[in-house]
């Protein structure tokens, strides 16, 4: 080999090692500090970097992001005495990389131990339900104290959450049970007041059906009552306007008796004093026809009167004789004569009574066409 290269050799390499060390690249988000002779002599940021070879050197490399911790449980206990477990999870983040190097050895290790004291000192103020229901007010309390003793170390803490609370089994179980009761009283209380509220407007339902009945009951009652007084005062006009004799009435008010009695709830009812009268009237207007009938018939002398004449005097002569009186004989003229007054006084006590009603209905006339009849006959 030539001489001559080998120097040439030897001098590249020296120049490529003093290159190599003095450039140094770092990394966007990455902070070097840099150390000459082992002091501190500065930070290099992201971006190409020269440095004296051999005097500088690297001392640490940090990453400036946000970065998270998550610590182990802890046991903290409480104002009550009760031993709870407590996971924390720290959001911080390195300000200034030469604190974060030179002010603490390890600033995790130190923020883990400041997160276990002030854990100790907030949770030991409280109970337990209070530590439960005051996550917010516990997280507050430890940014405020974190942030505050870290700021000397470059390293601002962002937030601070507490990621489970653990209480012991036999608190667990207890308060299992405890809003397992709180559950069924506010089951129990839903339906109780779901009851009353079915109660309640069961309640006004019944009440409206029960006002809305009645007053359809007092409507229905109004106008038949109207109905009624308006029918009874037509009557009224029209048998003062014909004036109608007493006869008429009597019957009419006959005929309006038997509807007292129709009811069912009617168990018993008063026979007016009037009653006797109208039935004295009807019958005086019917026993005048019957009179008038009869005096028509026997006008002059006849063969039926002759016969009853000689059935008295037989029935006398047998009498004096110790025999009883003759039977009447089913064919005989007597019994002819008294069946067929019989069946002409029932003819004309119906015509009669025909009469009467059509008389009442219409009110047109003021005496009684059967009457009129009997006595023309």
């Amino acid at each position: 080999m030539d001489p001559v290269v080998i120097p040439i050799l030897v001098a590249a390499l020296v120049v490529v090692f003093l290159v190599a060390a003095t450039v140094r690249i770092v990394p966007q988000a990455r902070r070097y500090n840099i150390e000459r002779f082992g002091r501190y002599r500065r930070t290099l940021q992201p971006g190409l970097n020269f440095v004296l070879p051999v005097a500088d050197r690297v001392n640490t490399k940090l990453d400036v992001r946000e970065q998270v911790y998550s610590s182990d449980p802890k046991p903290v206990i409480t104002e009550d005495n009760l031993v709870v477990n407590i996971d924390t999870v720290l959001y911080y983040q390195i300000t200034d990389p030469r604190a974060a190097a030179y002010e603490v050895a390890d600033y995790l290790q130190a923020i883990d131990q400041l997160t276990v004291t002030t854990l100790r000192n907030v949770i030991g103020s409280m109970d337990l339900e209070a530590t439960l229901t005051s996550r917010e007010e516990i997280n507050a309390r430890l940014r405020a104290v974190l942030d505050d003793a870290t700021g000397k170390w470059g390293i601002r803490v962002n937030r601070v959450e507490i990621k489970a609370i653990d209480p012991p089994n036999t608190i667990k179980e207890a308060m299992e049970k405890q809003m397992r009761a709180e559950r069924d009283k506010r089951a129990a209380i839903l339906h109780a007041e779901g009851e009353r509220q079915a109660k309640i407007l069961t309640a006004e339902g019944t009440k409206q059906k029960d006002i809305l009945e009645a007053q359809g009951t007092q409507q229905a009652m109004i106008l038949r009552a109207d109905g009624e007084s308006k029918a009874v005062e037509l009557v009224f006009q029209a048998v003062h306007r014909n004036n109608a004799d007493a006869k008429v009435l009597a019957y009419k008010y006959l005929e309006t008796l038997p509807h007292l009695a129709q009811s069912d709830n009617n168990t018993f009812w008063v026979i007016p004093g009037e009653l006797t009268e109208a039935i004295r009237t009807v019958t005086t207007a019917f026993g005048d026809q019957s009179a008038g009938a009869g005096a028509g018939a026997g006008a002059g002398p006849s063969v039926s009167a002759e016969r009853e004449d000689a059935a008295a005097a037989d029935v006398a002569a047998g009498d004096k004789d110790g025999v009883g009186a003759p039977e009447i004989e089913p064919n005989s003229t007597l019994a002819l004569d008294a069946v067929a007054a019989a069946d002409e006084a029932a003819k004309e006590a119906a015509a009669a009574v025909s009469d009467a009603k059509a008389e009442a209905e219409a009110a047109g006339e003021t005496r009684l066409p059967g009457r009129g009849r009997a006595s023309g006959a």
